[in-house]
């Protein structure tokens, strides 16, 4: 392995969304209490009014709105000694550093990417644009560390 090089982090290392999957807490935590207290404000004779399709048509959306908030507060990028981890929403994929070529940030992208050595790309959601240096800063870690995992013909 290379040297350490200032902007890289020690293995395992793990970023995240921070922007938003704080706005997306944070506005899902004022949704859930604004439902709650409107539902409690009705009153016991408007919620009686409400059929059981009606209820579960309630519910199935608030799952709905779950499930969508947790695929954004999963989505993370993990590097470790073997390789990287990338969760966007529901997915998962494994890379061995041999496989990465590059990490980008593209000014106005939303998100970060990896080129892949297949000639493939994959989006990174944990690295968001909108988080501004915090994003610069994750991928100038990530490609410290792509540069140090991964062997060049000087290397073998």
């Amino acid at each position: 392995m290379a040297a350490s090089v200032p902007d890289q982090p020690t293995l395992p290392h793990t970023w995240r969304p921070y922007g938003a999957r704080l706005v997306g807490t944070v506005l899902g935590g004022l949704l859930l209490v604004l439902v709650v207290a409107v539902w409690i404000a009705w009153g016991a004779e408007v919620r009686s009014r409400f059929t059981l399709l009606q209820r579960s048509t309630l519910v199935g959306l608030g799952v709905l709105a779950f499930v969508g908030w947790y695929a954004l507060v999963r989505s993370r990028v993990t590097a470790d000694a073997s390789g990287v981890t990338v969760v966007n929403g529901y997915s998962r994929r494994v890379l061995e550093w041999s496989q990465v070529l590059s990490v980008n940030l593209r000014r106005g992208a939303p998100w970060a990417g990896l080129d892949l050595s297949d000639g493939t790309s994959i989006a990174l959601f944990a690295i968001q644009g909108s988080d501004g240096d915090r994003a610069v800063r994750a991928v100038r870690e990530l490609r410290a560390l792509v540069a140090a995992q991964t062997p060049t013909d000087r290397d073998d």
